[in-house]
């Protein structure tokens, strides 16, 4: 169940920007917080990037300085429309991130931040599944999320704003081991880089390639 605040925060760009530099404090920083899933990547001038629910192009604004190729995807007719007004250099289809109007083997890399911790567990697997199909073999799946506080210093404070902008989904991603989830549907996927007390964890996930082959989901 929502709360009003989550309620205001997405109808209210400016307020759903206060609370995300407040948030990112923690981190070192708003445009810390943005880059942080884009680390040890090789983006180029030709990189095929997918910004998957890519909200108002917060992460958008910054990836479309690396690649002449981004495409923004969102559902929210009206966070597609912010993105086209924020970062008119991306591309930006409106769509379900289980449903992608992309072929296969299309994006070198697909990015999304915080975005995971609003599905339901079927719909996230259903996710999963399309990022693996849309990657090009050897292609990267790159994220940012929340985690369980390896700190307890940071507990409460997580657990506030939960409680004021999130739902369930939000507590039952914390019980999800997702890098194993990532592995389970074929991706090669390294040890997750911890920040803010454990409580944000970012996770580059790489498309297995088999005998030259795409590696076959499970």
């Amino acid at each position: 169940m929502a709360t009003i605040f989550r309620d205001l925060s997405y109808r209210y760009q400016w307020l759903y920007d206060s609370i995300s530099r407040l948030a990112a404090v923690t981190v070192g920083g708003e445009a810390r917080f943005r880059c942080l899933a884009l680390e040890n990547l090789q983006l180029e001038a030709d990189t095929q990037i997918l910004d998957l629910c890519c909200g108002s192009g917060h992460v958008t604004r910054f990836l479309v300085n690396f690649s002449n190729h981004v495409t923004g995807l969102d559902a929210s007719p009206l966070s597609i429309q912010r993105s086209q007004k924020n970062v008119p250099k991306a591309t930006y289809i409106q769509a379900f991130a289980e449903d992608m109007p992309f072929a296969d083997n299309l994006f070198d890399v697909v990015h999304t931040s915080a975005a995971l911790h609003e599905m339901q567990p079927e719909q996230l697997r259903k996710i999963i599944t399309e990022v693996y199909r849309v990657l090009k073999p050897g292609g990267v799946f790159t994220l940012i999320d929340f985690h369980p506080p390896t700190n307890p210093l940071f507990w409460p404070g997580l657990a506030v704003f939960f409680w004021l902008f999130e739902t369930e989904t939000a507590w039952e991603l914390l019980r999800t081991d997702l890098p194993g989830l990532l592995t389970d549907y074929g991706f090669d996927v390294g040890k997750p880089s911890l920040y803010a007390g454990g409580s944000l964890q970012v996770i580059q996930g790489k498309k297995m390639v088999e005998n030259g082959q795409d590696f076959q989901e499970k």
